[in-house]
């Protein structure tokens, strides 16, 4: 099989669970992580060998169980940095590029920032490497999202201290420092809107890092709020329902300058806030 062949192939058979466009993003991805050659490259050895067909069988049959290309290539692109990923961390989305710049765009240079539900890290250490004076916290619950965290600040080049905290309970709060900013994207979707999701987000993607309960969907910003220490500003994602919801329990926690800011999509999708 040649590398034109093969694209066509893997771009045919994705085709059948993703949109044409989709489809012929993901089966470029793999061509280039397979061949080590970009577009341009591959068309002028199109119709060369390709090297390893069974590599590229295995990943044609992870991706046809919907598992996403990120966990497949264990890569996922944010801030213009490759990230390290696998099942025990969400895959960084864009909207969350836009919380990031945010909080980049206002704050004091040196100022000690918390990341409350790391998970990959994204966002610690896309701050810190756009805040080089800041000291960065990172907490999550997860051994397991800690150790990927850990392993893309030493491959990226960031300095953060990462802790394992379970940040729902009020007792673990003694063991992490007081931040001038806090930024989380915590848990947010409520257990009733599973039924509508994409089965690559519902089958591989953490559940603990995408799901709270009905009864309590804000269960996780409610805490950020009683954790934030006066003169402490917090910004975080939100879901794009309860921007009205989210924005209120702030204010009646006593959080002044309550702003609530549409991603480029125009949804209600952060919120910040200064105790």
């Amino acid at each position: 099989m040649t590398i034109y062949q093969a694209q066509r192939q893997l771009t045919a058979q994705l085709k059948t669970i993703y949109d044409e466009r989709e489809a012929f993003n993901i089966a470029d991805w793999v061509m280039e992580y397979i061949t080590g050659a970009g577009k341009v490259e591959r068309m002028m050895y199109k119709n060369e060998r390709l090297d390893n067909p069974k590599l590229l069988e295995q990943y044609t049959k992870d991706l046809l169980a919907h598992k996403p290309v990120q966990y497949v290539l264990n890569q996922a692109w944010f801030a213009g940095m490759r990230f390290y990923v696998n099942e025990e961390v969400l895959i960084p989305r864009p909207e969350t590029e836009e919380l990031v710049e945010w909080v980049a765009a206002e704050a004091a240079p040196g100022a000690a920032v918390m990341d409350v539900g790391t998970g990959s890290g994204c966002i610690a250490i896309a701050l810190k490497k756009k805040m080089r004076e800041a000291l960065v916290y990172a907490c999550d619950v997860s051994a397991g999202a800690i150790a990927v965290a850990e392993k893309n600040a030493k491959t990226l080049g960031a300095e953060v201290e990462w802790m394992q905290v379970d940040f729902l309970d009020e007792a673990e709060w003694l063991t992490l420092p007081k931040a001038d900013i806090i930024v989380s994207n915590p848990p947010y979707i409520p257990e009733h809107n599973k039924a509508a999701m994409q089965p690559n987000v519902l089958q591989y993607e953490p559940h603990l890092a995408l799901f709270v309960a009905d009864d309590d969907p804000l269960v996780f910003y409610k805490a950020i709020a009683e954790f934030a220490s006066p003169g402490t500003t917090v910004y975080v994602e939100i879901h794009e329902d309860l921007g009205p919801q989210t924005k209120s329990l702030f204010e009646a926690k006593g959080f002044t300058g309550v702003e609530v800011k549409k991603d480029m999509q125009g949804k209600d999708r952060m919120i910040k806030s200064i105790r």
